[in-house]
């Protein structure tokens, strides 16, 4: 798992936009809230996906956006994000290589913790919150905005 202050990994995966998405696309432009979680359609994942969804606004003022990724293909995510109204972009790393490079790969259960990384425009992990459980969900979008905020610009 990349630490406060390392480089976070790179990665490019597809999106249910119909397009794939890098990290590396929003180096030197924005900050990027990385938010990895169980499944779509779950419990837990359909209050904390939605939430931060509606926090975008609030985001893009700080110069940050959100992606959500877990290893529901880009369809599932289609459906869910249609059904939830969910507008940030929904990656699918179906092989768990990216959850991995994160360290927050669950390959037994085939799924990945729910965590946070907050990654700022030079491509440094600024927060790194991973949940004891995946039926946590502790770090709200209100918590990581908060933390945008104190950040420099």
């Amino acid at each position: 798992m990349p630490n406060v202050g390392e480089t976070a990994p790179d990665f490019t995966l597809e999106s249910h936009l119909d397009h794939p998405v890098s990290l590396s696309d929003y180096k030197g432009e924005k900050r990027v809230v990385l938010v990895f979680y169980p499944l779509d359609f779950s419990p837990v994942c359909s209050m904390q996906l939605p939430e931060y969804s509606d926090s975008r606004a609030d985001f893009e003022s700080l110069d940050a956006v959100v992606l959500g990724i877990n290893r529901d293909s880009v369809h599932a995510h289609r459906a869910w994000a249609k059904a939830y109204g969910i507008e940030v972009p929904l990656l699918a790393d179906m092989t768990l290589e990216v959850a991995r490079a994160y360290g927050v790969a669950l390959p037994e259960r085939g799924t990945s913790k729910r965590a946070v990384f907050l990654v700022d425009r030079a491509g440094s992990v600024r927060l790194a919150h991973v949940e004891k459980s995946t039926d946590d969900f502790t770090l709200h979008a209100a918590e990581v905005l908060e933390v945008l905020r104190a950040l420099p610009t």
